[in-house]
């Protein structure tokens, strides 16, 4: 029978082995702390020990969630460019039925530009190419990622063919319906990174589930609109600022409404580097809406309003990014919610404390 107790010299009685006191030099210094500090207020020196400021962490101090391992440049340029390519084939579809050649030529020919970034970058992020053709080996509706994969690899093609056949004349038909076909696809193109990064348990990316996919699409839409006001002349421009203006100011109401509405998860979106992001966004898409509209009669301006919106389109992309890498670093963007839907979920059936339910609580009392 362990028969150790602690004096005010030491572990009296203590033994080596399976009966030592567990943690008996913890309690030793918290003693021997405990004595010098009334020491020290005996003799008049010091102030008594103050309760440090409570403070909110996970146990132990580590991470709730994984840490988000993605490079920014990688995954940035890879939400970014899919959504350009995406809206850009869309854009050179509708230019390309309407009859204008000089809007859909360099339109094709930046869809076909954006997505072989898109591409390279999300390769480069896994590592070696061979895992992404590992993700075509099944085809999962419920995986966003083995979704996307199909999405890209049927995309790309039609995207290459419209392009070449644009740039070198050959089989005006077989582009056509190139083009055609890349203009059906591109909305997926432009959104399913939406979903891919909302079906994850990051807060700040999980949250915006309801709002993520029109902030991307909106945000496409812009980039794609300021890409053919850079490349197409004035008299052929028109559907490009429609797309521009109209991207610009649907960006700009449901990336708020999306911020404001996820509550605590919303917060990294106005802070840190994420916020710096996010307002640079908002700033260069609004003025490059602006741009649109007032230099509709300029080429310079509406270059340079195009160039704006672009921009804008990538610093969202970041933005949202970097808002994730944010919400997972803080514990409490996910035990804040988690909590409070619990409670919300006791609430909704009338359990109490413990668990127990009021109408259990009431018969018991009874």
């Amino acid at each position: 029978m362990n028969r150790s107790e602690v004096t005010k010299e030491d572990v009296r009685g203590r033994t080596p082995g399976r009966d030592a006191i567990t943690g008996a030099a913890d309690v030793v210094g918290a003693e021997q702390r405990r004595q010098r500090g009334e020491g020290r207020r005996r003799k008049g020196r010091g102030e008594p020990t103050r309760v440090p400021d409570a403070e909110f962490r996970s146990y132990y101090g580590k991470p709730i969630l994984n840490q988000i391992v993605w490079e920014a440049p990688d995954i940035g340029g890879y939400l970014f460019l899919g959504g350009l390519a995406g809206a850009s084939s869309v854009l050179a579809a509708g230019a390309e039925l309407t009859g204008r050649p000089a809007l859909a030529r360099p339109l094709k020919y930046a869809a076909l530009g954006a997505i072989t970034g898109s591409t390279a970058a999300l390769i480069h992020d896994l590592g070696r190419p061979e895992r992404f053709l590992n993700m075509l080996r099944v085809f999962k509706p419920t995986s966003p990622m083995s979704v996307g994969s199909w999405i890209l690899l049927t995309y790309g093609p039609l995207a290459g063919v419209s392009a070449v056949t644009s740039a070198t004349g050959w089989f005006p038909r077989i582009g056509r319906a190139a083009t055609l076909g890349a203009g059906v696809v591109g909305p997926l193109v432009a959104t399913y990174t939406a979903p891919l990064v909302c079906d994850t348990a990051v807060p700040s990316w999980h949250d915006g589930y309801r709002y993520m996919p029109f902030v991307f699409a909106s945000s496409a839409a812009a980039a794609a609109g300021g890409m053919g006001l850079i490349t197409a002349p004035l008299d052929q421009s028109g559907p490009a600022r429609r797309a521009a203006v109209g991207g610009a100011l649907v960006e700009s109401v449901t990336s708020s409404t999306m911020e404001y509405r996820m509550g605590l998860s919303g917060e990294p979106y106005r802070r840190g580097r994420a916020g710096a992001f996010m307002r640079a966004a908002k700033a260069l898409t609004l003025a490059g809406a602006a741009g649109a509209v007032i230099g509709r009669h300029s080429r310079l301006a509406s270059a340079v309003s195009g160039a704006a919106l672009v921009a804008g389109s990538a610093c969202t992309r970041l933005g949202v990014f970097y808002a994730g890498t944010q919400s997972v670093e803080d514990p409490k963007y996910t035990v804040i919610p988690q909590r409070r839907r619990l409670e919300e979920g006791k609430a909704a059936r009338g359990e109490g404390e413990g668990g127990v339910s009021v109408p259990q609580a009431r018969d018991s009392q009874d």
